[in-house]
């Protein structure tokens, strides 16, 4: 099979191993998606699946592959061992520099597998940025570990996935009073474009993007704040002259009510939490986080390693089941269309 592969192949690792990584996705795979219309390879020393498959109690067919090409030619899901690793020596809801260093090297080994071509797509369990970072690797979010794996500093930008419900946010993991100064015309358009053009490569035909205010009932015409007439309104208006179906600005509380009913099916919101708090509330086990603009299909839980429950058993994998399902249906429309 190798990189000739009639299915999609699909990426995966298990996240920090003091977390609920490994238990989700054991939970997930014995479901038996990993292997329906799609073929799954899982970048982790065996011990990690092991204790996963401790915990949680589900199992699913898998072979321990000695190289990329024999974990890609398997008929079942495959573990492939990049390095030595002993999860049994990291207990739950601890975390630690070590741990951090495996989980980001595993997701390194997976991005570099699907740059060369081995897989369509890759989806990972919840990581411990901090400790990643103590561990020496450069990031502020998710997107910025993958994007250096993958050599990318273009456009950025991570959506939050509930459903067909897909946001985007125009600033993210910088402080609040900072917000202001980092939007700009050209930026909301790109953020607008590339929310619309990532949905489409998701398979969805023609996204329809409510935009979101930044002041409190729209600026009320400039009397409560200016930028969505300086700034949001004239964003809007040039990205619907390139042809998305983009409206706004909105007061953020009535567009998240009209969104979560139908009204619209993707939003673009000026900070990180004007949307991520709507999201969470209304699925936060079932939230994921795609990264878009990135060369290669990425996916995520939005929630993060859950120290407080990990090792009880009780992890709910709703976020990664969604994860794994959103990778696996970007990778069949990536096989599809190629140039994209």
């Amino acid at each position: 099979m190798g990189k000739m592969s009639r299915k999609p192949v699909i990426g995966v690792t298990l996240g920090d191993v003091a977390g609920i990584g490994p238990e989700i996705v054991c939970k997930v795979g014995s479901t038996g998606v990993f292997e329906k219309d799609v073929h799954t390879v899982i970048i982790a020393d065996e011990s990690e699946l092991k204790k996963g498959i401790e915990v949680s109690g589900k199992s699913f067919p898998y072979i321990v592959a000695d190289s990329i090409d024999s974990a890609v030619d398997s008929d079942i899901t495959a573990v492939l061992a990049t390095d030595r690793f002993d999860a049994w020596g990291f207990p739950y809801g601890k975390a630690s520099v070590e741990a951090g260093y495996n989980s980001a090297s595993k997701l390194n080994k997976a991005i570099d597998y699907m740059v060369k071509g081995y897989f369509n797509s890759v989806s990972f369990a919840p990581n411990n940025k901090l400790m990643m970072k103590k561990a020496g690797f450069h990031l502020n979010g998710a997107i910025d570990l993958c994007a250096s794996f993958m050599g990318y500093d273009g456009l950025m930008c991570e959506f939050s996935v509930l459903g067909d419900i897909w946001t985007a946010r125009v600033t993210s993991h910088i402080p609040l009073m900072k917000v202001t100064e980092h939007l700009s015309v050209e930026h909301i358009v790109d953020i607008i474009k590339l929310l619309d053009s990532t949905k489409r490569k998701a398979g969805y035909d023609v996204p329809h993007i409510a935009v979101a205010a930044l002041n409190p009932h729209a600026g009320e015409g400039g009397t409560c704040g200016s930028e969505e007439i300086d700034i949001i309104s004239p964003a809007i208006e040039l990205a619907r002259l390139e042809g998305i179906n983009a409206e706004g600005p909105l007061p953020a509380d009535t567009m998240f009510y009209n969104l979560f009913r139908g009204e619209y099916d993707a939003a673009v919101t000026m900070f990180h939490d004007q949307g991520q708090i709507a999201m969470k509330l209304n699925g936060f086990d079932a939230g994921t986080t795609v990264m878009g603009g990135l060369p290669y299909p990425v996916t995520t839980c939005s929630h993060g390693t859950a120290y407080a429950i990990a090792g009880k058993g009780i992890a709910n994998p709703g976020a990664f089941d969604s994860a794994f399902s959103l990778a696996c249906r970007m990778a069949s429309n990536r096989l599809k269309n190629p140039c994209e």
